[in-house]
């Protein structure tokens, strides 16, 4: 293991169609998250954790903003010959860009020929977790496989959202990979559960790079890791699973160990903010063990104060960033972004808020997502009324969450 040469891409092309309005103006790797975060910074996170010291973030879709998130915060030792760096599209194999997640590591085989690694690690760029590779690399080692899939615990009724791996007899290898199917087999040992993709892979090298190629030459491929590379392994019976369950993280409890969370959704996304914020965190920011890097933006503390009025400031069960101003106002329940202020007499309620959100005197939000510098001007509202939401022009959830577009003025 430790004289195995091992590199790691990161799949950082996508267009978040399902975040929108979200991704109308960046990546859906650069989409804020949990306050001073953006969602790459989990999968490079867990990687830089598990030792990987060589990782390149495949880029595409609308990426300024994630190619300057990277080159900000992600530094590594160019003594020691460390590395991590964002790579676009080059049409290297023609007049084309990108046209699925495998296609992007054919188009990017010129980065493996110059590493010369024995080991690839594929991660998706849009999961909240945490993840040490290091024990999932060594299952790979120890299966003898060329393919392994990272495979997480889902309930029975939400397989048709996910990539489904149905697992051997031999209880390391994967029979069958299914695409969102309505009516997989269970588990063995859990009527109630099915193994889904993460979207996370460890291959040998020489297999990888033998499997995207045949597989760009296929006409009838849309060129995609879980929908055609996988398959293609488990057809041949070389592809393993690794249970996501039997890891473990240093600093971890019962309650987040298996945390995964898909936030490919408006719905699942506030969700998943709403798991930060109980005393006993179903996913925990503060595990210092095994932390969750970032940039730190160069910002005062957070400070709540009194109004003119004497009013205090009421903050409860909330995440609150760097550069945030509470004067007299009540948040609860809330997820508040770096300079996000919050006025006399306003209210925010189970909402989450981007950078330099302003909430006017007055005004009351609930149940919402403000994009960057969303100004709700005094006495407006934002998630009361979702008749006057969509009116509005903003997105309302089937679950009655509203989303506010970037840059957007609500007003009364």
């Amino acid at each position: 293991m430790a004289k195995t040469r091992i590199f790691g891409i990161v799949l950082a092309g996508g267009e978040g169609k399902r975040l929108m309005p979200l991704t109308s103006d960046r990546a859906k790797p650069a989409v804020p998250f949990g306050g001073g975060y953006r969602l790459i910074d989990f999968a490079i996170s867990n990687l830089v954790n598990s030792g990987l010291r060589h990782i390149v973030v495949l880029t595409q879709y609308k990426s300024h903003s994630l190619d300057r998130h990277i080159s900000q915060t992600w530094h590594m030792s160019p003594m020691l010959g460390q590395y991590i760096t964002s790579v676009p599209a080059q049409q290297r194999l023609g007049k084309r860009w990108f046209t699925g997640s495998a296609d992007a590591i054919l188009q990017s085989l010129n980065l493996v020929r110059d590493e010369q690694p024995d080991i690839i690690v594929v991660v998706g760029a849009d999961h909240v977790y945490r993840m040490d590779f290091r024990q999932m690399i060594e299952a790979h080692i120890d299966s003898g496989l060329p393919a392994t899939v990272a495979a997480v615990r889902q309930p029975l009724a939400l397989a048709s959202q996910f990539g489904i791996i149905e697992p051997s007899s031999d209880g390391h290898t994967i029979a069958r990979f299914l695409e969102k199917p309505e009516h997989p087999t269970p588990l063995s040992d859990n009527p109630d559960q099915v193994f889904a993709s993460m979207g996370n892979y460890v291959f040998d090298t020489d297999a990888l790079v033998q499997a995207v190629q045949a597989d760009g030459d296929r006409l009838d491929s849309d060129h995609d890791m879980g929908g055609d590379i996988i398959p293609a392994f488990v057809s041949r019976g070389e592809a393993g699973y690794f249970d996501f369950s039997s890891s473990s993280i240093p600093g971890s409890t019962e309650r987040d160990r298996c945390y995964w969370r898909d936030v490919g959704t408006l719905d699942a996304y506030y969700e998943a903010h709403m798991d930060l914020i109980a005393t006993l965190p179903v996913f925990n920011l503060y595990n210092s063990e095994w932390p969750i890097y970032t940039q730190q933006l160069n910002l005062p503390p957070a400070k709540f104060v009194r109004d003119a009025n004497n009013t205090l400031s009421q903050i409860v069960d909330s995440i609150v960033s760097l550069g945030v101003l509470v004067v007299g106002g009540s948040v609860e329940f809330s997820v508040l972004g770096p300079r996000t202020y919050v006025e006399s007499d306003a209210r925010v309620d189970h909402s989450i808020t981007f950078d330099g959100v302003n909430v006017g005197a007055g005004a009351r939000v609930q149940h919402a997502i403000l994009d960057k510098f969303v100004v709700v001007e005094p006495g407006a509202t934002v998630g009361i009324d979702h008749d006057l939401d969509r009116e509005r022009g903003f997105t309302v959830t089937d679950s009655g969450i509203t989303v506010v577009e970037k840059n957007t003025r609500v007003t009364t």
